[in-house]
């Protein structure tokens, strides 16, 4: 359902266009409080449908994913719905597949998780997919799936390792403990920490000044820093050239040296 001031509202999310009057960004929360917004299926086909409008809509150029309340971002994937399912129907379903491949593949524009409290397991997987992480000074990772005889399936294992390195993500991994935000931030899991009653305000900020750059560019640039994890690096710098090539040939680039030239801000065609 929308209502006038650009809120859809699902059954287990919400999905604010021009969110609190900051244009051009898109704020989703997920909204199972009661439940610590745990991920279940219905969350991750909502969320694929939040995020497909969003990338859909040429007027929003930012996202962020928070959680409501106070206390978790997502406290990790729904126990209940996993415990009684037979291995077989995880195999043939892909189950937790379509985290990545509808959701992280498919949007293409940026978008950042602000961790509010606890990201654990499936939580703190969700939060990784994002283009970067903006933590609350209450916010706590961890991927305690080993207390549960399994192990991560979002890509703990993957992008954890990634994040902070081998050490650290074996350490969490086989012990499931849980860091702290400022430990986050040391370890370049998180890229800010700022105070719990004023993350969404920060984390708005730093989305609007992101909507404010030039939309085929911010696609650009996240594609390239993407390749970074995909590729050597002379594989890595060819890409970096050739997406720096094709821009030379935006109304954007022209727009944006004869702005810099002229002293003015820019004017945005987003192609």
């Amino acid at each position: 359902m929308m209502n006038g001031e650009k809120i859809m509202t699902y059954a287990t999310i919400t999905a604010e266009a021009d969110a609190r009057g900051t244009k051009g960004v898109t704020l989703l929360t997920i909204n199972r409080p009661q439940a610590l917004n745990a991920l279940n299926s219905q969350v991750l086909a909502e969320l694929i449908d939040a995020f497909a409008a969003y990338q859909a809509d040429s007027t929003q150029l930012c996202a962020i994913l928070t959680g409501s309340g106070d206390k978790a971002f997502a406290a990790g994937a729904d126990i209940k719905e996993m415990s009684e399912k037979p291995a077989a129907e995880f195999y043939l379903d892909d189950f937790f597949g379509p985290w990545t491949s509808e959701i992280v593949k498919k949007t293409r524009k940026p978008w950042i998780a602000a961790v509010n409290g606890f990201a654990l397991g499936g939580g703190c997987e969700l939060a990784m997919m994002a283009d970067f992480i903006i933590a609350s000074d209450k916010a706590k990772f961890g991927q305690p799936e080993i207390k549960l005889g399994v192990a991560p399936g979002m890509g703990g294992s993957q992008r954890l390792t990634r994040a902070i390195g081998k050490s650290k993500s074996m350490e969490m991994c086989l012990t499931g403990r849980m860091m702290a935000a400022e430990e986050a931030e040391r370890s370049n899991l998180v890229a800010r920490v700022v105070p719990h009653e004023e993350l969404i305000a920060e984390t708005l900020k730093i989305a609007a000044s992101i909507a404010a750059m030039p939309p085929m560019a911010t696609i650009a640039n996240k594609e390239m820093v993407n390749s970074a994890f995909e590729m050597t690096l002379d594989q890595g710098l060819i890409v970096e050239r050739r997406i720096f090539q094709i821009l030379t040939a935006s109304d954007d680039k022209v727009e944006g040296m004869a702005a810099f030239i002229e002293k003015r801000e820019g004017q945005w065609k987003g192609r």
